[in-house]
């Protein structure tokens, strides 16, 4: 028996009844023969830390652009993060962590340069509109390693489309993944935000707080036990209301306070406006593409395959390749 066929084993035995079993995944697009160490789904862990897509991560914004200081969340930290609660809740309802562990280090892989105001000017611009969890797929299918993809199975997959959006995951893993990202940006966001000066404790509405806690860490621990301590109750991957509804409140909060705050967004209309002259200055001129993404051209067209470079650029090389089209090579730009 081989050291991947004894952890299916303890799988099997350990493991609750709503759990994924490696030995039971749906596969690969493409077969390949099973690795004698790792499961399937540790496989796709290892695929996705070793590409391109997830070491991109580091130099994308979450939410502030640029700011000053080294503790700020990147996309990289954010994912990060959201691993880390994923994980904690599949092990407290004894689901297959690994597979948890995949999606949530995928999930965010097609994600824009300058965060959201970045995917909104894609989705304006793009025909067909534009998604990240879509683009996520999309890179682990088609871009990366050449074109070939990382042929992941059909549940990392499953989770990296439907962390957000109107369908849930097919798996429970994926729907931890997908509120424990919830839960992970809002409270980071927080931590951020007051970092910045943007917000102070005291902003927050002493109602949510109640209920939640009064600290990051407080909080953290009041949604991630709620979850394990409710779905184990109730069967399914849930909140209780009470807490839900604190969640969603806070949500809101952040939403009012931040997320639409001009002292923390002022700079992004400026951000959105270099993606839209990257955009229009590569489909005016497409040869200019890299050559990587030329093959997309022929078979997808100008406009995917526009999207899909700058989708993957981040937010410094966004910058560098605007300033090295747009502004005069003898000018000084600090």
């Amino acid at each position: 028996m081989t050291l991947r066929e004894e952890t299916e084993a303890l799988e099997r035995r350990t493991l609750s009844p709503g759990a994924v079993r490696s030995a039971e995944s749906r596969g690969r697009a493409r077969p390949e023969e099973e690795c004698g160490v790792r499961t399937c789904f540790q496989r796709d862990v290892d695929r996705i830390v070793y590409s391109n897509a997830f070491r991109r991560l580091k130099h994308k914004t979450q939410v502030f652009l640029e700011p000053e200081g080294d503790h700020y969340r990147t996309r990289m930290t954010h994912t990060l993060e959201v691993s880390r609660i994923a994980r904690t809740i599949a092990r407290g309802l004894r689901l297959n962590e690994d597979l948890t562990e995949a999606i949530a280090l995928g999930h965010d892989l097609g994600h824009t340069p300058f965060g959201h105001a970045g995917e909104r000017t894609l989705a304006a611009i793009m025909p067909g509109g534009f998604e990240h969890n879509e683009q996520s797929l999309r890179v682990v299918d088609r871009l990366e390693k050449g074109g070939d993809g990382l042929n992941l199975t059909w549940e990392v997959r499953d989770g990296i489309l439907r962390h957000t959006g109107p369908e849930r995951p097919s798996t429970r893993e994926g729907q931890v993944v997908r509120l424990s990202d919830q839960i992970a940006y809002i409270n980071h966001d927080i931590d951020d935000a007051m970092r910045g000066g943007i917000i102070f404790p005291t902003d927050i509405p002493i109602a949510i707080s109640q209920v939640l806690g009064f600290t990051h860490s407080e909080r953290i621990n009041t949604l991630v036990g709620d979850v394990i301590r409710t779905s184990l109750a109730r069967g399914e991957i849930c909140q209780d209301p009470e807490i839900g509804a604190a969640m969603q409140e806070l949500r809101a909060f952040m939403f009012e306070s931040v997320y639409t705050n001009p002292l923390a967004k002022g700079e992004e209309g400026k951000a959105q406006e270099m993606l839209r002259r990257l955009f229009e200055h590569y489909r005016a001129d497409p040869d200019r593409l890299p050559g990587e993404y030329q093959d997309i051209r022929s078979r997808e067209g100008a406009d995917r395959a526009v999207c899909d470079y700058i989708a993957g650029m981040t937010d410094s090389f966004a910058l560098e390749t605007y300033l090295d089209l747009f502004i005069p090579k003898g000018w000084s730009v600090k």
